[in-house]
């Protein structure tokens, strides 16, 4: 009796988990800012389609090159808590001269809250007692990928 070996079709999930990592190799070693659209890219495929809120740092060097990526929280549908002291020490764990910040909107709607750009500000002020710049922050959406600093929130 002959066994089939039937072939696991990844999730969509995987997919997009292999399409992210595919992309942030992309990104390092490249001056961040000089490639705007990999950065977008990279954030839709990393948290576009999570059905939780989750928050993510781009660490990036003095030179604006990628250091690492990292989801530092995960939350619930429609919020995740954020700690300043976390964001600070894994900026100092990496030796970042700056970050930008991403979290996604389960909902699809790109647009920050109140909340969003509360934190924004005390991560900004938290980062700033340890020389570390905020470049950006994004809300990202399955369709859509806001930054803070173009609207000129930040």
């Amino acid at each position: 009796m002959a066994i089939k070996i039937r072939k696991r079709t990844p999730s969509d999930a995987e997919v997009m988990e292999r399409a992210a990592a595919i992309l942030l190799r992309e990104m390092v070693h490249r001056e961040v800012l000089s490639a705007p659209a990999a950065v977008r890219d990279y954030l839709r495929h990393l948290m576009g389609t999570q059905e939780r809120e989750v928050f993510a740092c781009l660490f990036l060097d003095s030179q604006n090159r990628l250091l690492d990526a990292e989801v530092l929280f995960t939350g619930t549908l429609a919020q995740t808590s954020v700690f300043p002291r976390e964001v600070v020490k894994a900026a100092l764990l990496r030796n970042a001269a700056a970050v930008i910040f991403a979290h996604n909107h389960p909902s699809g709607v790109a647009e920050p809250s109140c909340a969003d750009m509360m934190i924004t500000q005390a991560l900004k002020q938290a980062l700033a007692l340890v020389d570390v710049k905020v470049l950006d922050h994004f809300v990202v959406t399955a369709g859509a990928c806001l930054s803070f600093a173009e609207r000129g929130i930040l």
